[in-house]
């Protein structure tokens, strides 16, 4: 848990220059809050929390209505679309992954935010690549791209 929180600071200081877009206007604290969810920190957050605590309460909030959820597993490969991959969050909601999670960003622009997660467990590797695209509402994930080892 102490690796997975590390990780995720260590995320929003390197993603702290993720742009949001903004209306301009100052509606105080509601407003920061608001602008905090079209961040990109708080996509990655949200993401990682869903996949790694069963925390989806907001999950719906960054997936991109054009979702392509892509997983391979040896010879087989599944690909799901937005509404197919929000119902298996929710069928994970709560569960917590025993596992050490490691994010890095490989590709970041103002526009859109390439990030690899790593999730390690005993006996394999989980690699998600998630693709998310800067919108007027928010970073959204367009793209899930998932490998086992």
């Amino acid at each position: 848990m102490k690796t997975l929180t590390t990780t995720i600071l260590a995320l929003i200081i390197v993603l702290s220059f993720g742009a949001a877009k903004a209306d301009g206007t100052n509606n105080g604290a509601n407003n920061t809050n608001t602008n905090a969810k079209l961040s990109v920190d708080y996509a990655v957050n949200t993401y990682v929390n869903a996949v790694t605590l069963g925390d989806v309460k907001e999950i719906n909030d960054i997936l991109g209505d054009n979702l392509k959820y892509s997983i391979e597993r040896g010879d087989k490969k599944m690909v799901y679309n937005k509404q197919q991959t929000a119902e298996a969050f929710e069928e994970d909601a709560d569960v917590q992954q025993d596992c050490v999670v490691t994010t890095t960003v490989n590709n970041s622009n103002p526009d859109v935010t390439i990030v690899k997660v790593e999730l390690q467990y005993v006996d394999c590797i989980r690699t998600n690549y998630v693709t998310m695209t800067n919108s007027a509402q928010g970073w959204k994930i367009t793209n899930i791209y998932s490998t086992f080892k």
